[in-house]
């Protein structure tokens, strides 16, 4: 009896560490906003425009009063771009090679690249008034994706045919945090113009909405770092797992035999 009392506190001693680790951890999002029924505020942060890099993927349309005269600017009619728009290919589109530079149709080659999608449109407008009276011009990016990874549920590359999309929306596409996740330390890595940018959002922080990388830009990874229960977790070896089920199997039937 005194055998079976022994293994129970045993046990009972590692878990406990165990238990009352989880629970001190914040696992809520804006956790220092308050308990006010309603908050109002006014919101300062205004989504950054992207800049268009070197392997994005254009659409690009023009459009005129005359169709006509508007059809040699475009890859493909406008009748059937609006009928395949859920299937356009990579042929669809304008691909920006590594000098910004794109293959336009009699236009010949111009460059976009650094530019926001509103200073392109201005640019080919301007190049297009020499051909047609009243030129309209479309950009859409095919390839605006953000990749979540890390301790989410569902990590992937996401599509975002919205052209814009924030932290938390990017996060409920990867179906939010598992328990693991460090939500006081989530990473955004963001290439643009030859330089790698990593930033810190903690999740806990309300200040988080005003950060300016709460929006995301095309491209942008996001990373969920384990806590270090989970590190330790899957840094067991096969070996250590057995031994441990050993123990553990022994242990429940010293309790059972001791009962």
């Amino acid at each position: 009896m005194k055998s079976a009392l022994n293994t129970r506190n045993l046990i009972v001693f590692i878990l406990l560490p165990l238990i009352f680790s989880c629970s001190r951890r914040n696992l809520g999002y804006f956790s220092n906003y308050g308990d006010e029924k309603l908050l109002t505020e006014d919101i300062t942060l205004k989504p950054k425009q992207p800049i268009i890099q070197p392997g994005d993927l254009l659409q690009i349309s023009v459009t005129d009063a005359n169709p006509a005269a508007a059809a040699p600017f475009n890859r493909i009619s406008s009748n059937t771009a609006s009928s395949n728009a859920a299937t356009t290919s990579s042929q669809e589109g304008y691909l920006v090679d590594e000098n910004g530079i794109i293959d336009f149709p009699i236009l010949g080659r111009i460059k976009i690249g650094g530019q926001t999608k509103a200073e392109a449109k201005l640019s080919l407008t301007n190049l297009l008034t020499n051909y047609l009276g009243n030129p309209m011009v479309s950009i859409r990016y095919l390839n605006y994706r953000i990749t979540v990874l890390g301790e989410v549920r569902s990590p992937n590359t996401f599509l975002v045919p919205s052209e814009r999309i924030n932290l938390i929306e990017a996060l409920g596409l990867a179906g939010d945090l598992t328990i693991y996740g460090k939500r006081e330390n989530i990473k955004i890595i963001n290439e643009a113009n030859g330089v790698r940018t990593i930033a810190q959002l903690d999740l806990n922080d309300k200040t988080i909405l005003d950060s300016p990388y709460f929006y995301l830009q095309p491209n942008d990874i996001v990373y969920v770092e384990p806590v270090t229960a989970r590190k330790d977790q899957s840094s067991l070896t096969r070996s250590n797992i057995s031994l441990a089920l050993a123990i553990i199997s022994a242990a429940s039937l010293v309790l059972i035999n001791f009962r």
